[in-house]
């Protein structure tokens, strides 16, 4: 996107203080979830929807790589012993951590249910749908954040994650189903 397109999604989405000055790299709270969905709904606005919800991805997967990875439970994850782990205990754990993450170091309380075949995390307060009103989920960035950290927590496995229901879209909750199996991996289970 470059910085003139940086610029451009910070002024669509009316948050041209930050043109020069990012928010700090911290943990304090400070970075409102109306910013993020300004942000995310800017990003649609620019690029189209589609094109919106690829760079959204890539932004979440960028915000585990460079930042997340090395973040709590994460940072375990690079351990001989856990990388000996069974690849549906690392991908269980990872699912667990990402959880654990969202609710206790943001306003997002996130919810993890099993079931034979998926994982659901249900994120009651998503940052991206925060006042937002849409015809289809729109927390893309969310999506990415969770690719990346399987990927993480599986040594490079894939898994595909969808957002089944948005606030945005009327729903009370924004809910993300992942599935066990990676893509193109061994069958877990």
């Amino acid at each position: 996107m470059g910085k003139r397109g940086l610029a451009t999604v910070l002024s669509m989405a009316g948050l041209e203080a930050y043109m020069e000055n990012m928010p700090p790299d911290n943990l304090a709270q400070q970075f409102d979830f109306a910013y993020l969905a300004a942000i995310s709904q800017a990003l649609e606005d620019m690029y189209g929807a589609r094109g919106g919800r690829g760079i959204a991805l890539r932004v979440g997967r960028a915000t585990f790589s460079k930042g997340l990875k090395d973040f709590g439970a994460f940072a375990g994850m690079a351990t001989p012993t856990f990388q000996a782990l069974p690849l549906e205990k690392r991908a269980q754990i990872g699912v667990n951590a990402l959880a654990a993450v969202f609710t206790n170091f943001s306003d997002q309380t996130t919810i993890l249910q099993e079931e034979e075949t998926v994982y659901t995390l249900l994120a009651e307060s998503s940052p991206m749908a925060w006042g937002r009103t849409a015809d289809r989920p729109v927390c893309h960035a969310i999506t990415g954040i969770i690719q990346e950290g399987l990927r993480w927590a599986s040594r490079g496995y894939e898994f595909n994650v969808q957002e089944i229901a948005c606030r945005a879209a009327s729903n009370p909750n924004c809910i993300f189903r992942i599935n066990k199996n990676p893509i193109g991996g061994a069958i877990l289970g």
